[in-house]
């Protein structure tokens, strides 16, 4: 499958950042393992922002006023229009790094917990009622552990 991610840094500080070859990995897994049907190619923009645009785009499109880890935008064709584009992933940096403190992983285990999770939103995927988190979050952690990390979810289920 071929592969377009358009990375976009909007954020002051650069430092500890995934490199985009990871970015593509963790994706490319997602989209391979969540879609329905196989693709020849995908493409998704993925923009890393501070809190205050996190901020203003949880309160905007979910009436939340706060940052948050990863806001997946999806694509929809219009009728009779097929494009290989998925959408967009906004993650903020700030809530990334301090979700991995507080949940005492790695910063590249949750970079790349938050790339699956929000791939798998813009492919369909949802968390809303408890049958549809069951399955979001098995393959979330089916492909993490492949990826060789740990399940993202271990100490929820402790």
């Amino acid at each position: 499958m071929e592969l377009f991610v358009d990375l976009q840094i909007a954020t002051a500080d650069e430092e500890s950042l995934p490199d985009l070859a990871a970015i593509e990995q963790w994706v490319q897994t997602a989209i391979i393992a969540g879609s329905k049907a196989k693709r020849e190619e995908a493409e998704l923009t993925v923009r890393i922002v501070d809190n205050d645009e996190s901020q203003q785009l949880n309160h905007q499109y979910r009436d939340k006023n706060k940052p948050t880890n990863v806001l997946s935008f999806p694509f929809q064709n219009p009728p009779g229009v097929t494009l290989p584009l998925l959408g967009d992933l906004v993650i903020c940096k700030n809530v990334v790094e301090s979700e991995a403190l507080e949940q005492n992983k790695t910063l590249t285990e949750h970079w790349a917990h938050m790339l699956i999770h929000g791939t798998l939103h813009l492919l369909g995927y949802d968390h809303i009622d408890s049958q549809e988190a069951v399955e979001m979050e098995s393959l979330e952690t089916k492909l993490l552990i492949e990826l060789g990390f740990a399940d993202p979810y271990l100490s929820e289920k402790e």
